[in-house]
């Protein structure tokens, strides 16, 4: 882009700047309500829940790319508000195939989904590529007359 029009587009978006060499605009009403958060360097965790029930309201790549967990959990079961997000879990692909090491992944679905399923199912060989591993399970929890599906996790 030549100088002028630089500064053309610089005085025509007051407000948007650089960080990182990423456009941002910490004015913005961005429809996920996100704030401009500068970008730093990744955090390492060993077990994360992704988000608002893995819904696609406030998780993209972003997230995965500067939350990396040795386990996620997918804890979304209401397909009618889209829990859990197709476009989430594609987000977890694009954020883990830019960290530029190959650490083991697990993804713990806390629910048996059609929409869990068929990720799985379609990107089996892009998870394999990237060490992402999906766990699935068949255990009970029952507590007080009531009972819901679990993981365990062993560290």
């Amino acid at each position: 882009m030549p100088e002028d029009e630089l500064s053309r587009s610089s005085h025509s978006n007051p407000g948007k700047s650089l960080v990182n060499g990423i456009k941002t605009n910490p004015a913005s009403n961005s429809p996920k309500g996100t704030l401009s958060v500068p970008m730093g360097p990744p955090v390492y965790v060993d077990l994360a829940y992704i988000p608002n029930h893995c819904s696609g309201k406030n998780t993209d790549p972003e997230f995965f790319k500067r939350v990396r967990a040795s386990y996620y959990v997918v804890s979304g079961n209401d397909a009618a508000n889209g829990e859990p997000s197709r476009a989430v879990l594609d987000a977890l692909l694009e954020g883990k195939s830019q960290w530029g090491e190959n650490l083991q992944v697990t993804l713990i679905p806390t629910h048996d989904t059609e929409v869990t399923r068929e990720w799985y199912q379609q990107t089996h060989e892009k998870q394999q590529e990237l060490n992402i591993m999906v766990l699935a399970s068949s255990s009970t929890v029952v507590m007080q007359d009531e009972s819901f599906p679990a993981c365990k996790i062993e560290f």
